[in-house]
Parts: C-alpha cells; sequence; structure tokens
C-alpha cells in the first residue's frame, strides 16, 4: 500500500505516467469553456487538480483514499485556502461543467451503471465526463498468465476482474458505454488503429444528452 507521498513521487517521477497525464490534461483543457468549473473524480494527491485550478477552473475534488487526501491538502494547500480548489465528500455537492477521472479511477467500479446515473445529477446538460481507464487490449500486458486467462471473457463478456487487492476490473469500451447511457453518449475514444495494441490506457470522452 502507497503512501500518498509515494504515490505522488511515483507518478511524477515516471515518464510513461508524465506523458500520458500530460496529454489527458491537454484534453481536458481543450474541452473545458473558460471559467467552467470540474470534479476531478478519484483526485489522488491533486496532481490534476492543481493544474485546472491554475487554468482558471473552480475544481472540486473527490477522493475516497485518506493517504492520498493527506498528501493533497500539503501539495495543494494554497489553492484550498483560496478556494479555487475544493474538497467535496461526496460528487452530489457539486454542479460542473465536466468531470474527469484519471489513471484508472473507474477501473475500480465494478459496474458503471450506477456510477454514471450519479454523475448525470452532477454534470451539466452538454457537460461531459473524460475518462482515462486501463486498455483491455493493450498487448504488453499478454507477458501475465491473467491476462491470457481471460482473452475469451474480454471477447464474450466485454468485461473481466483481477484477483488481486487493488480489485481492479478491465472494461471494453462497448461496456462502459452501455452504463453510461441514457444519460451520457461517446464522443470520441483514443486511441484508434495500432494504439490498441500498443497503448496501456485508453481515453473516453462522454457527452451528457
Amino acid at each position: 500500500m502507497h503512501t500518498g507521498e509515494q504515490y505522488h513521487q511515483f507518478m511524477l517521477a515516471s515518464q510513461r505516467d508524465r506523458l500520458v497525464r500530460d496529454r489527458f490534461q491537454k484534453l481536458a483543457l481543450d474541452l473545458l469553456p473558460s471559467g467552467a468549473d470540474v470534479l476531478d473524480f478519484g483526485a489522488g494527491t491533486g496532481i490534476d487538480a492543481k493544474v485546472y485550478a491554475a487554468n482558471g477552473h473552480l475544481t472540486f475534488v473527490h477522493e475516497p483514499s485518506a493517504a492520498m487526501c493527506e498528501y493533497m491538502t500539503q501539495y495543494c494547500r494554497d489553492e484550498i485556502a483560496c478556494k479555487t480548489i475544493i474538497t467535496a465528500a461526496s460528487p452530489l455537492t457539486c454542479k460542473v461543467q465536466a468531470v474527469t477521472a484519471n489513471f484508472a479511477v473507474l477501473n475500480h467500479f465494478a459496474d458503471h451503471t450506477a456510477l454514471f446515473e450519479e454523475l448525470s445529477l452532477v454534470v451539466q446538460q452538454d457537460g461531459f465526463v473524460l475518462a482515462n481507464m486501463l486498455n483491455p487490449y493493450y498487448l504488453g500486458d499478454a507477458r501475465y498468465g491473467w491476462w491470457r486467462a481471460n482473452i475469451m471473457n474480454l471477447v464474450r463478456r466485454g468485461h473481466y476482474a483481477i484477483a488481486s487487492e487493488s480489485h481492479i476490473h478491465r472494461f471494453s469500451p462497448h461496456v462502459v458505454t452501455r452504463a453510461a447511457a441514457p444519460y451520457f453518449r461517446l464522443e470520441r475514444l483514443i486511441p484508434r488503429g495500432f494504439g490498441w495494441a500498443t497503448d496501456l490506457y485508453m481515453f473516453l470522452l462522454f457527452r451528457r444528452t
């Protein structure tokens, strides 16, 4: 189990993760209207939230891990003091233009139906949910026995779980899209083509209907 500080330092030290985070942040900021509010769902130590706030977006943060929250209060103390970052004990306490969920936050859910229904009460009309999820087709995972053992589950059901302490689930995009309906429609999916074999993460952009 990582402490908040250990996780924070690991994420900043990993070149691969920094590149993924930069792409995710750029996409989120390009999509956000000027001055729009955002909820960072599963905010971790506040790395993304700090960037959103610096770009003029009032940022609500929801993070269930006490260790992550503890370090976030240090890393984002100035923004929290100025109320450009606001802690949300529940997503339902805010109404925003967008929800972002970076680095496999949604992979900790076994089913997203109830979650998207809740987020439909949070996201304003024509707003969006941007999620970064683990790519179940990533061939770099083929060296692991759990990946090979679940290929048929992925083909048949579009979903499988890995027995581990982290309770991580893998989903094909169509399973998440089905769970998001009727409140959200899939507007964009990244990667395309060969990226399905080479990219560990996939970005899913859902538009509020």
